[in-house]
Parts: C-alpha cells; structure tokens; sequence
C-alpha cells in the first residue's frame, strides 16, 4: 500500500512527460494542465497498487482525456477547423528553460502542431503517442477501441500528412534570428520588397487577433503577407527577440505594457515559410511571458 505523499512524488516524476503528451494532443497549454490534472486526480482515487507501469497508465490515461477533449472540441464547432494558431510556448531568446525543454525536446514546432490540429482526434492521438513517444500500437487500441491494425493505420494517414503538410525548418537557431532581424528590419522600414526577399512565394500568415477561433485570419504569398507586416504602423509597440517553441521569435508588448501579438517563424532554406500570430487578448494573458523580464 502506498500513501498519497509516495503517490504524489512518483506523479510528479511523470508531470513534465504527462505534459508533453498533453500539449501535442491538444496545442493548448491550459488545457494541457486540465489533462494532466484530471489524471492526477484519477491516480489519487484509484491508488497505484496493481498497476505495473505507472508511467504507461498515466500515458494512458492522459490520452483517454486529451481524446475526449478532442472530440468534445470538435463536436461544439459549427464547421471543421482548419486554421488555427495554436499556443506558443515562449522562452528567452538568449537562454534555455529546463521545463521548456521538456515540452519540445522533438522541436516541436508550430508549423507541426498547426498540422497535426488538423487531423481527426483518433489519428492526431495514434501520432502523437507512437511516432512521438514509442507507445506500442496494442496500447494504442485500447485508447481508441480499435485493433492494433487498425491504430497502426490511424498513424500511418496521421504521418502521410504531416509529411505531405509540414516544412521541416531549419534548426540553426542563429540561421533563425538572422532571418527574423531582417524580416523585423524590413517591416520597421516599411520596404515590401525587402520583406519580399525574406518570405518564400508560397510564405502562409496566420494571425488570430481575437477573433473567432474558426475565423482565424489566413494569407498566402509573399507580396499579401509583407503588405500585412506593418509593425511600424504599430506607434509605441515595444519589440523583443524571444525563443517560441525553441525557434526565433519575436513578442510586442503596447505601450502600456500589455502584451499586443507573439509571432512564431517556421524558416526553411534562409526563406520564411509560415508566421503564425497570437493576438488574442484572452490566451496571451493564460501566458506566461513573465519569462522575457529582465
């Protein structure tokens, strides 16, 4: 028998994996927490005795939860989502985070989770688990109350389009921020041609400024998204080199200190592919940008 304290202390071990899991199911960061507190509670009650593998019950368990939260998101929505600027996970552009670290230790960028938010829940739940935590295709059907065959193809058509969908971005970090100075540059100058230079023809904008999640505004090609980076047209905006999600990004704040956008950059081959823009007012504040303080 094994009292709440031990229970708690083993629980905690598992929190920072729990919450990977949770984040790639749901790219959310609170309802990630609300996951992996639902199985903290489902541990307390139930107590660890009989369970042989603690760590792959509370996998479990977590992605029971995160595969009903999918499924109860897509069933309030009127018409399938297919933008959606998912929340950033924001460093300091010139250190490292332990807990960060944890939550991307596969570079898990938002080009990915913008992805893989597109799939059917029990597709993003096969990926997520087996290509991204080896979880064994037998354990997978349980979750999804499907054969291992069948949660093995679930997997298969989840990687065919994150494969088909999602850039591979450049992983230098210092390749990254020189790419994102000029883009800062040229957006402060007002010089669309400049900007032009450092977008890919095919570079996507996703920008959610409060608006309905569903409407979520989305631009295509490099001329379009460098007519919309305006940051000069912003009086007062404060400008910071931040890390979100482990690449170059930039966070502006207005000038009565709250925070205005964060805007996330996916750059492959010294081009920007893909800028996404949290703007919303009500997930920046579920931020912790306290991060970025001196």
């Amino acid at each position: 028998m094994h009292g709440q304290d031990w229970l708690a202390a083993r629980f905690e071990e598992r929190r920072g994996h729990l919450r990977a899991v949770a984040y790639r199911m749901l790219g959310s960061l609170s309802e990630a927490e609300d996951a992996v507190q639902e199985a903290w509670l489902r541990l307390s009650r139930a107590g660890a005795d009989g369970i042989d593998n603690l760590g792959g019950w509370l996998t479990t368990v977590v992605g029971r939860v995160c595969l009903d939260m999918l499924r109860s998101r897509t069933q309030r929505r009127e018409a399938p989502l297919d933008v959606h600027v998912p929340d950033p996970i924001v460093g300091r552009a010139d250190s490292s985070d332990p807990e960060h670290e944890t939550l991307l230790a596969d570079s898990l960028g938002l080009a990915l989770l913008v992805v893989l938010d597109t799939l059917p829940p029990p597709e993003r739940l096969a990926f997520v688990l087996h290509d991204m935590f080896g979880m064994p295709f037998e354990e997978i059907a349980a979750i999804v109350d499907r054969s291992p065959a069948a949660a093995r193809q679930l997997a298969s058509r989840a990687r065919r389009r994150v494969q088909g969908q999602a850039p591979v971005p450049e992983r230098d970090v210092t390749r990254q921020r020189a790419v994102v100075d000029a883009f800062l540059a040229a957006a402060r100058a007002g010089d669309i041609e400049a900007l032009v230079a450092v977008l890919h023809p095919d570079v996507v904008l996703r920008s959610d400024h409060g608006v309905a999640s569903s409407a979520t505004i989305e631009v295509r090609g490099a001329r379009n998204v460098a007519s919309r980076a305006r940051l000069s047209s912003q009086p007062g905006l404060v400008v910071r080199k931040a890390l979100v999600n482990g690449a170059a990004g930039l966070v502006t704040w207005r000038p009565d200190g709250q925070p205005f956008a964060v805007l996330g950059f996916t750059i492959v081959d010294g081009q920007i592919v893909e800028i996404d823009i949290l703007g919303d007012v009500d997930r920046l504040r579920r931020l912790d940008l306290t991060v970025l303080d001196d």
